[in-house]
């Protein structure tokens, strides 16, 4: 029983991991939003995708 507590808190995607999904969900029309805001959310999204295609370039050049 322990050991799978210990699994399933190592897969637990915690507070990046949310946020990565959050960020590519339609934002909540109740909350306001400004240029900034958006301008913001966009850059956030390009350097999570850059920094993902990084780490699989430099894991495929380590290993092969």
């Amino acid at each position: 029983m322990a050991e799978e507590n210990k699994v399933k808190e190592f897969f637990k995607l915690g507070e990046v991991g949310n946020y990565f999904i959050r960020v590519f969900q339609k934002p909540d029309p109740s909350k306001p939003t400004s240029f900034n805001l958006r301008m913001m959310h966009g850059i956030n999204k390009i350097s999570i995708v850059i920094f993902l295609l990084a780490l699989i370039i430099w894991t495929v050049k380590r290993f092969i």
